[in-house]
């Protein structure tokens, strides 16, 4: 493509770029040097030109406007779409845990049931001493109300 060429087709697209409405009227013409001329003022009476069709309006005024709402629309999309996510990972974990208390609550209500085993535990002082019947009975009392809270089945 010749340097005229480029020149006289950026000179088209500003032009086209900057015309004042769909009714504006464009003409071509080359001058006594031999360069191409895009004007909106038709050229001089002696100087055969021809007007061009101007370039038709956006089928859409607003699409800018619709196309900045849609791309705002999907990003919030997305962002709701991974908070719900991670909300339900975040349920899924506690879920997760919930259940593995109360396997261990059920365990130990077994373990405490058995009067055939003794159960230590250690004291404030971090001195072992074995569980009595009574404090059997509250910590089962302790493990049944813990489940019941935590809605563990049987």
């Amino acid at each position: 493509m010749s340097r005229l060429s480029a020149s006289a087709s950026l000179l088209l697209v500003v032009a086209l770029a900057f015309a004042g409405s769909a009714a504006a009227a464009l003409y071509k013409w080359t001058d006594a040097q031999g360069r191409v001329v895009y004007s909106d003022q038709p050229p001089p009476a002696d100087v055969k030109g021809r007007q061009l069709q101007a370039a038709p309006p956006p089928a859409n005024p607003n699409a800018a406007k619709e196309l900045a709402q849609q791309e705002a629309n999907f990003r919030k999309r997305r962002t709701d779409e991974a908070q719900a996510l991670a909300k339900s990972d975040q349920a899924r974990a506690a879920e997760q845990q919930r259940n593995q208390g109360c396997a261990q609550a059920r365990s130990n209500l077994r373990q405490l049931a058995d009067n055939q085993m003794a159960i230590y535990r250690y004291n404030a002082k971090g001195e072992r001493e074995a569980m009595d019947d009574a404090s059997r009975q509250r910590e089962s009392d302790r493990l049944n109300a813990w489940m019941r809270d935590n809605k563990c089945g049987s």
